[in-house]
């Protein structure tokens, strides 16, 4: 009988413990895990080396495009291209490089050519719902390729070049060319452009989205078969202002003007478009037409390069979670879409595979890897595997070190 009644308190016992775990993982939030894989992408041929990386997209068929700075590697990253050569290796890989799902490089092209402007200081790369393949640029001068490693510096680089924005097919033949170089007006032009650092293409409307961006201090749209302006407008829906602003206080209130840059737009399926006031440290949301919605400030102390370099939808029906590159913090974090409440971050500052050295910009392919590139010294593309949902222990994971 003893026996009986033990073994039926040791059931109960237990029953309650899997009803109080069950009840702490139903109150802990659940995040997207990922896990680097270091393995990708595979070895570029031609002992071709990239620079800073400094865009990223995924097209329909789950190919990853990058744009680098080739005028941001070293002397010494370009011995054989020298005259005589200094060694085998090595050589500046083509702007625009094309991967397939497996890390094989597939295609390679870009740079100057008849009949277009190309920029000084390519920035930011889209893959429209057409396989047109966007281009922008931060370049002020000629001389601003030699400070193609350093953004910052572009405001001091000179005359402004890259006041226009480029559209290619996937073989770099040249289907439009939207601005003039050294031509831009300033926020309030609807002709030029004035160093666009992204743009995405709304597959509903076939419009531009902008983020204009290094010079001006808007969301500028434009008919992506035309060219054509359609409207803009500035931090909180407002006419945008150039007047320079402060140097940004943490302990001040936002400012009602954007600061340069202007780093990222990001489109979700329920047409709210999402803004980067990198320097600002905060994410704006839009409705299409201009209307603002909400904001959320992303590691309100950071100064300098800002926490919000760009942004990145999950691949789920709702979107559930957006991904932000913080290219000062060093990681990325992981908010829930809908309240833009914080749920977690990954990544450290450094070298190794899972950690970075200036997250720059990100991508999402069909099943929900992520994709990073890094600017500056990190001049580096990581793929980061999806593995689903899982309970969030810690604030700050670290690198995703495959398990």
């Amino acid at each position: 009988m003893k026996r009986i009644l033990l073994a039926a308190a040791f059931l109960s016992l237990a029953s309650l413990a899997w009803r109080y775990e069950q009840s702490v993982a139903a109150a802990t939030p659940a995040a997207p895990r990922f896990e680097v894989d270091p393995f990708w992408p595979k070895p570029l041929p031609n002992h071709w080396v990239v620079g800073a990386i400094i865009g990223v997209a995924v097209d329909s068929r789950d190919h990853v495009w990058i744009v680098h700075r080739a005028g941001s590697l070293e002397a010494k990253e370009q011995y054989a291209t020298m005259k005589p050569p200094a060694s085998n290796c090595c050589a500046a890989a083509p702007p625009i490089l094309e991967f397939n799902a497996a890390g094989d490089l597939v295609g390679s092209w870009g740079g100057p050519g008849k009949g277009y402007d190309w920029p000084v200081s390519g920035h930011g790369i889209d893959v429209d719902h057409q396989g047109n393949v966007w281009l922008g640029g931060n370049g002020r001068g000629q001389q601003a390729a030699a400070l193609a490693h350093n953004e910052d510096r572009m405001a001091d680089a000179g005359p402004v070049h890259d006041s226009m924005l480029l559209k290619f097919n996937t073989a770099g033949k040249l289907l439009l060319q939207i601005g003039q170089p050294n031509l831009s007006k300033g926020s309030n032009d609807t002709r030029n452009l004035r160093l666009p650092a992204e743009s995405i293409v709304d597959p509903k409307t076939n419009e531009l989205y902008v983020a204009d961006g290094y010079g001006n201090r808007r969301v500028a749209v434009f008919d992506a078969a035309t060219g054509a302006y359609k409207r803009h407008w500035g931090a909180y829906g407002n006419k945008p202002d150039d007047t320079q602003l402060p140097a940004y206080d943490p302990a001040a209130p936002l400012p009602q003007q954007f600061r340069t840059p202007v780093h990222c737009v990001a489109l979700a399926s329920d047409d709210l478009l999402y803004v980067c006031d990198r320097t600002n440290n905060r994410i704006q949301v839009f409705r299409k037409d201009g209307t603002y919605v909400k904001e959320k400030v992303i590691e309100k102390n950071t100064r300098g390069d800002g926490a919000v370099f760009d942004i990145a939808f999950s691949r789920d029906a709702e979107q559930k979670f957006l991904y932000v590159a913080d290219g000062s913090n060093m990681k990325i974090h992981i908010l829930r879409r809908d309240t833009l409440e914080e749920l977690t971050t990954f990544g450290d500052g450094g070298r190794q595979p899972g950690q970075f050295y200036a997250v720059h910009s990100l991508a999402t392919d069909s099943k929900g890897n992520l994709y990073t590139t890094e600017t500056y010294r990190g001049q580096r593309l990581q793929k980061f595997l999806y593995k689903g949902l899982a309970p969030v222990t810690r604030r700050d994971q670290g690198p995703p070190w495959p398990r």
